[in-house]
């Protein structure tokens, strides 16, 4: 099953969605990333619901004190190599929602590394999906050499 799974990855980038607590204007850019105008498929970029078949967990929201334990329990889900990338200014700083009265608990670094940062609010599914291209083959070097 695992030599399966690797054939696989080695095509694929597959990306777990987690919406921390956000306005949702980060979700419609994701959502927009699935659009035929920008077709992150054609890049071998597929989105899932279950972590455990993700490489990539993308990280939108202010995280709430709510997904504090959910966040660091989803992380540990997503099966080696792995990594996450901080969608918007919400899970990189708690943006407008980051008062001394508020509850949130941003930044989501505080719970699990993150591996880049898009900044923006919303940022453009251009750079979106710019970032996973990216940092994909920096986060998945090792399992390439592992592989051979």
């Amino acid at each position: 099953m695992q030599r399966v799974k690797n054939a696989v990855r080695s095509r694929s980038i597959h990306v777990c969605v987690v919406d921390t607590g956000s306005c949702n204007g980060c979700d419609i850019e994701v959502l927009a990333c699935l659009s035929p105008r920008y077709d992150i498929e054609q890049y071998g970029i597929y989105v899932h619901n279950n972590p455990r078949e993700a490489d990539v967990l993308l990280v939108i929201g202010a995280v709430t004190p709510q997904w504090e334990d959910k966040l660091i329990a989803l992380w540990e889900k997503i099966p080696e190599p792995k990594a996450a990338i901080a969608v918007g200014n919400c899970p990189i700083s708690g943006c407008v929602f980051n008062r001394h009265d508020s509850y949130v608990s941003a930044p989501a670094s505080k719970f699990i590394p993150i591996a880049a940062e898009i900044p923006g609010c919303p940022p453009r599914p251009t750079e979106i999906l710019s970032t996973i291209l990216a940092i994909a083959p920096l986060a998945f070097k090792d399992f390439e050499r592992e592989r051979k």
